[in-house]
């Protein structure tokens, strides 16, 4: 069968970059900078794009193109042996994606909600209370939401029609779902900078606390920020790129890919401290606490600010169909990742037939996030997935290209192919910078999880997110074992 193709390079360009500018643009990456040195936050967030997140995203984006598979098939292309490493990417995509799929659920239901502003009285309650209801802890399940419930149902079948075609629906979904947000964060920006009090919101996320850098939390943040952001060790990079003809450029691709995405990350800083400002100056809250909100900062702290600006209805619909639009793009990307793979493996089943399972077993893993105590799953699992699944995906890349491949031999392709050339620094990167920073957030990580407990949760609960982290682990192990064996024998 003929591989699927994009139409044309901006086609490309905008589903990677649908894919990794999502929720955590939005607000992520605007409290990490207020909490961690406001402007001065920038200096290991920039160190960490280019000496971790625009080297790996060239690597996906060369690997997946020059093996024109999906990251199982790429990976085994690479070296037979880690086949496993993209069941570990993969896996991940898929758990990520479940819950993901949760939280545009919530958002679906605040977008009907901004018609009459319905959590203007009183925003953490109406979240918690009348949202989630939420149950008080995670050993009570306390039954399905049914609100949450069906709004994943219509999310679940958005994803599967921006899929169902492949590259076809995608490319055709990414001329608007991509653009959309960004001229909503255009407009939201104007009425920010309207609003008294928007001064005060950047100069705490811009002016730089230098102190700051001291703290090895903040590079931590930075570096975990680059790697997240950029849909990294997912697949998905892999995947996208495998759609485009092998000969086509990739160094100008990613760098492109990469500093839009971090230009986004910038901008809606400046929307979000904007809006803070104002809020802090009409309900004498100190800005700190506001912007140390963290999550809540999207489903609580926001929108009580739309909701004491003029034309709050206007401006909170714009505010979540914004998020919904930035969120259906990285939703699909995962689906597509798992996709692309399963096409790969069996091409006599029809995309839109794999789109249907893949999304209808990604609706089921998602019922648990829908229950009265599904935000202290959805916490937990995300905590660890992201934690650490990820993580081992990106150590195992760099090292599978960086020593195994050989990094050189893969800098040559990626040259013949590119108008912009990468010196031998990518090398360096690939094989010791990246593993070396990667491991080092592990070991910070693990030694912080097993010093105190996880937010204090259960211990049965916290052992399903250290068996979301070793079972696949494990698999991996399995492959790499068997593979060996099998080379040998």
């Amino acid at each position: 069968m003929t591989r699927q193709r994009w139409t044309n390079r901006t086609t490309f360009l905008l589903a990677a970059l649908g894919s990794a500018v999502g929720l955590g643009n939005l607000w992520r990456f605007p409290y990490l900078a207020g909490k961690y040195g406001g402007g001065a936050f920038l200096v290991p967030y920039l160190i960490a794009l280019v000496f971790v997140g625009i080297p790996l995203l060239i690597v996906e984006f060369a690997i997946g193109q020059k093996m024109q598979q999906g990251a199982i098939g790429t990976y085994t292309r690479l070296n037979p042996r880690f086949s496993g490493l993209g069941i570990l990417a993969l896996i991940s995509a898929f758990i990520i994606t479940s819950y993901y799929a949760v939280v545009m659920a919530w958002s679906l239901l605040y977008l009907f909600a901004s018609v009459r502003v319905e959590w203007s009285a009183n925003s953490q309650d109406y979240f918690f209370n009348r949202i989630l209801e939420l149950s008080a802890s995670v050993n009570d399940l306390g039954g399905i939401d049914g609100s949450i419930f069906g709004a994943l149902l219509v999310i679940w079948i958005a994803i599967y029609f921006s899929v169902w075609k492949g590259t076809k629906s995608v490319g055709q979904v990414v001329w608007y779902s991509v653009p959309l947000p960004v001229i909503l964060l255009l407009l939201l920006f104007l009425r920010a900078i309207t609003l008294p009090g928007f001064l005060s919101g950047w100069e705490m996320y811009l002016n730089p606390n230098w102190t700051a850098l001291v703290n090895p939390e903040v590079w931590t943040a930075a570096f975990s920020q680059i790697f997240y952001s950029l849909s990294l060790a997912f697949g998905v990079m892999i995947a996208y790129a495998s759609y485009k003809n092998d000969s086509d450029d990739i160094v100008k691709d990613a760098w492109t890919t990469a500093l839009l995405n971090s230009a986004t990350s910038l901008f809606a800083g400046l929307v979000v401290f904007g809006v803070l400002g104002y809020m802090a100056s009409q309900t004498d809250t100190p800005l700190v606490e506001l912007a140390a909100s963290g999550p809540g900062l999207a489903f609580v702290v926001f929108p009580k600010a739309l909701s004491l600006i003029p034309f709050p209805h206007l401006f909170s619909l714009l505010f979540f169909l914004m998020f919904l639009s930035l969120g259906i793009d990285s939703a699909f990307s995962l689906v597509e990742a798992l996709n692309a793979a399963i096409v790969d493996r069996h091409p006599h089943i029809s995309v839109a037939k794999v789109a249907f399972i893949v999304c209808l077993a990604g609706a089921i893993a998602g019922i648990i996030y829908t229950t009265r105590a599904g935000l202290y799953f959805l916490d937990i699992v995300d905590h660890f997935v992201t934690s650490y699944n990820l993580l081992f995906v990106g150590i195992g890349q760099s090292i599978l290209v960086g020593w195994i491949y050989g990094a050189e031999k893969l800098r040559r392709y990626i040259n013949e192919v590119s108008e912009w050339k990468i010196g031998k620094w990518w090398n360096f990167a690939v094989k010791y910078a990246i593993p070396t920073i990667l491991a080092m957030l592990l070991a910070t990580q693990f030694s912080k999880d097993v010093a105190v407990p996880y937010e204090g949760y259960p211990a049965w609960s916290l052992g399903i997110g250290w068996a979301i982290v070793v079972v696949p682990l494990l698999l991996f192990v399995f492959y790499l074992g068997r593979d060996r064996v099998a080379i040998h024998s």
